[in-house]
């Protein structure tokens, strides 16, 4: 059944953003003393904010400074900028949304800004997407709370059973599912840490088009 509206997030959904994070986060990790490989960073720290993770890492006893996260988001914001891809499949997927008279908006736990530097180096998205980005620190409530995506909805005018949720994180997945709102996972490199939530996944952009009845 295909839904009301289209809830997206965006780092690893829209944007393969997360490997040049990661690997800022791994160069910051070796640089305190505590090396990381990048499938260990991923299954400590993915899907939560940078201020999480600091605090994460704090508890790990490792000794990022009370200005880590401005630092971090410095670098973080000059390295986005040198260009992120976006992932196969999604102008496609917007353009079959438009068609459909479908409505859609991205959720993510990122900065405005940093949504604004990864999908703005993409015109053929932006322009569609820069009026529909709803931030999780933003709010005071980053996923898994569901008031970003309930947020996201109101916005929309829809309501949150009538949504559907596409999201790569542990999360951002129970985020939707607290929401209430049909929640699939993107999962192209296999479900990972996806799997013990037991909802639906998806490999592309492509068979969550097929998924959705578009």
């Amino acid at each position: 059944m295909t839904p009301k509206a289209v809830l997206f997030d965006c780092d690893g959904v829209l944007v393969d953003s997360e490997p040049p994070a990661f690997d800022l986060l791994c160069e910051e990790l070796a640089a305190h003393g505590r090396p990381m490989s990048r499938d260990e960073a991923e299954r400590t720290f993915i899907g939560g904010t940078i201020a999480g993770v600091a605090d994460r890492a704090r508890s790990m006893g490792i000794g990022f400074g009370p200005d880590w996260v401005d630092l971090f988001y410095d670098k973080l914001y000059a390295r986005l900028a040198e260009g992120v891809p976006m992932m196969p499949g999604v102008v496609e997927t917007l353009d079959a949304l438009d068609a459909a008279g479908v409505p859609y908006a991205v959720g993510s736990n990122g900065t405005r800004r940093k949504m604004t530097i990864t999908l703005g180096a993409h015109p053929e998205i932006w322009d569609r997407l820069k009026g529909r980005l709803f931030s999780g620190q933003e709010l005071g409530a980053p996923k898994p709370a569901p008031d970003l995506f309930l947020e996201a909805a109101h916005a929309l005018g829809v309501a949150p059973a009538d949504c559907v949720v596409l999201d790569d994180s542990p999360s951002g997945a129970s985020g939707g599912i607290a929401a209430g709102m049909r929640t699939i996972g993107f999962a192209p490199h296999g479900p990972g840490l996806l799997a013990p939530l037991g909802i639906e996944m998806v490999a592309s952009f492509p068979a969550f088009r097929e998924l959705i009845g578009l």
